[in-house]
């Protein structure tokens, strides 16, 4: 990917509860973020119409947006449409397809975005990246970070389950992007930004050792703030690299590879555990292991489906997906026969943890 242009720049507004949904009117009247009130709401099917339903009384002017989002092809017919319009801010309201299309279109004309998520199933609801697909392969493209980031619990509450355990999954898997980036520090000479370190470790750590679940308020605001905080590690970076490294390039070779095999966070949790066990890091291994296991993830690839062959296909492939990085994965260069070896090890050691 790409690197992004390096900003500081952070959230205006960052709300985080029950009933933060509410308030977005609030937030709107903001004149930094719309400077007349001529909104573009960008909404997906299903729940982001029942919010549009709810913020039509603080919402009069807005013009609502329906979008299956996801591609490159949605976000430019999108941006077409807020061009045709006289609009001062955009707000995306849904999950991370929605949100990320809404991005992008409000990029492209340099207009101010508002991030509404319905589900934290990765990083996405803070982070200056959009992943759109285009002709069938999943791309990340640079965009200005959200100027407001709303997470509303009662929303997320009423989501798929598994669609918000993934961002677990996406979470923990920075742990594994800043090993990578140490690792690219210490055989390249790679420049490792203190500050969007300590942003992308710190949410990680606390997903890593809070105690409940999905059905426990205080450890879905943690995630949420995990998510937030990831995004801003990537703003402050200017690139996805403290997010991002072998974990990563797994999950988008199985995209790529084998189409609709898991989501997003639940690649990169499995991505990042096989990436851990790689570096021989034995303490990590067990921690994001129990991780995983206590959140139901999968951290094998028979837990997604994925049979030994299509699993050293996807470990040979993954560095394509991500020229630029140096992860383990590059680091060891291995051939088939050796991913193969190394996978029945790590299915072995994780069969005992």
């Amino acid at each position: 990917m790409p690197l992004l242009a390096r900003s500081v720049q952070t959230p205006l507004h960052i709300e985080v509860r029950r009933g933060a949904v509410a308030d977005l009117g609030k937030i709107l009247q903001d004149g930094r973020i719309s400077s007349g009130g001529d909104v573009a709401v960008v909404v997906g099917p299903g729940l982001g119409e029942q919010i549009v339903d709810l913020l039509r009384p603080s919402l009069k002017s807005a013009d609502v947006f329906v979008t299956t989002g996801g591609t490159l092809d949605a976000a430019l017919e999108l941006s077409a449409k807020l061009r045709s319009g006289h609009y001062d801010a955009v707000v995306g309201i849904g999950g991370g397809k929605t949100v990320d299309t809404a991005k992008y279109a409000a990029s492209r004309w340099g207009l101010p975005m508002v991030s509404v998520a319905t589900s934290l199933a990765n990083d996405g609801i803070a982070s200056p990246v959009a992943s759109l697909i285009n002709d069938g392969i999943k791309g990340s493209y640079g965009v200005h970070i959200p100027f407001g980031v709303v997470v509303d619990l009662d929303f997320v509450e009423s989501g798929p389950d598994r669609v918000n355990r993934a961002g677990i999954g996406d979470v923990v898997s920075n742990i594994s992007a800043l090993a990578d980036w140490e690792l690219g520090r210490e055989m390249r000479g790679e420049s490792v930004d203190g500050l969007a370190a300590s942003l992308s470790r710190m949410g990680a750590e606390a997903v890593l050792s809070m105690p409940g679940d999905m059905t426990d308020d205080a450890f879905v605001t943690t995630l949420a703030e995990a998510l937030i905080s990831s995004g801003l590690a990537m703003a402050v970076a200017g690139t996805s690299i403290p997010c991002s490294g072998g974990c990563h390039e797994i999950m988008h070779a199985t995209d790529s590879l084998f189409p609709g095999t898991a989501s997003h966070g639940e690649l990169a949790g499995l991505g990042a555990l096989f990436c851990t066990f790689l570096r021989g890091d034995e303490r990590r291994l067990k921690q994001m292991s129990d991780c995983l296991a206590r959140h139901q993830l999968p951290r094998t690839p028979s837990d997604v489906g994925l049979d030994a062959d299509q699993f050293v296909r996807v470990i040979e492939f993954a560095p394509r997906t991500r020229p630029d990085r140096y992860t383990i994965l590059e680091h060891l260069a291995m051939t088939p026969e050796q991913t193969r070896q190394k996978l029945a090890e790590y299915n072995d050691v994780i069969a005992t943890l």
